[in-house]
């Protein structure tokens, strides 16, 4: 098991590196857990189970993509 942070492409990059690596899985099945925040990085939609599984509004997006734009 390979636990990583799934907002950090890094670690998810090395994670998958290392399940394909035969010296570090012994041959046996991998499972990667990404913890994750749903909706990291916009005001409004983190962990707000209002906006999983669906998709805001023009004004929403607008405002979401303004946010992760400054801070990305």
């Amino acid at each position: 098991m390979i636990e990583i942070d799934g907002h950090d492409v890094k670690q998810i990059m090395k994670a998958l590196d290392d399940a394909n690596n035969p010296a570090i899985v012994n041959g046996k099945p991998c499972v990667i857990i990404a913890q994750t925040v749903k909706g990291k990085g916009v005001s409004f939609m983190e962990n707000n189970p209002d906006f999983h599984g669906k998709a805001p509004n023009d004004a929403e997006f607008k405002q979401a993509m303004e946010e992760l734009n400054k801070n990305g």
